[in-house]
């Protein structure tokens, strides 16, 4: 059980039923009455963002593994995993995955997050390393200013990277912001 003075960002807790993480959170202080904690959690399931405010009650932890799977392939608005003990199948939907679908590519590894058995999304590796599909050349002498430009990559998401890199360049991208980080050689 958690009781609110464990709250941190990235925890984890059980609330009527459902996994949440806890967002943000602010202990309050008010010069009447007791102390309360005021938070933001997002469900793990359906990925809904709630307002909530606790004063002195105890949480229970939410039953959640993480289990290391294959992303195998994308059919029909489901993604299919495979867990390389067992080589059973799982599949997500492209809402329990949120913005994590714009980084799946066939054989990356990812941890899928289960809560009591159940599939309720993944977990990716903080940096992903994806080809560029398309994007407009940059111009000699244009990068002064250390300008950027759109580019498409091979899973579809669209990113904003330097005027030096070209199509078919493999770039590194952070997964938690979806950011250019380097160029892979």
């Amino acid at each position: 059980m958690y009781s609110i003075t464990d709250f941190r960002k990235g925890l984890k807790i059980e609330l009527k039923g459902e996994p949440y993480v806890i967002i943000d959170f602010q202990h309050v202080k008010p010069g009447k009455g007791g102390a309360f904690v005021r938070t933001k959690l997002k469900s793990l399931v359906t990925g809904n963002v709630l307002d909530q405010t606790f004063r002195s009650e105890k949480l229970a932890k939410p039953d959640i593994q993480e289990k290391e799977m294959q992303f195998l392939y994308e059919e029909g608005g489901k993604h299919y995993f495979m867990d390389m003990e067992t080589y059973d199948q799982s599949f997500l939907t492209e809402e329990q995955l949120g913005n994590n679908k714009n980084f799946l590519k066939p054989n990356i590894i990812v941890s899928l997050l289960l809560h009591n058995g159940k599939s309720i999304g993944v977990s990716l590796p903080t940096f992903a390393e994806l080809t560029i599909f398309q994007t407009d050349p940059g111009l000699k002498g244009d990068t002064a200013s250390g300008g950027t430009k759109p580019a498409t990559m091979e899973t579809g998401v669209v990113i904003q990277v330097p005027l030096f890199v070209n199509e078919g360049d493999l770039i590194k991208i952070d997964t938690r912001t979806g950011e250019y980080v380097e160029r892979v050689s």
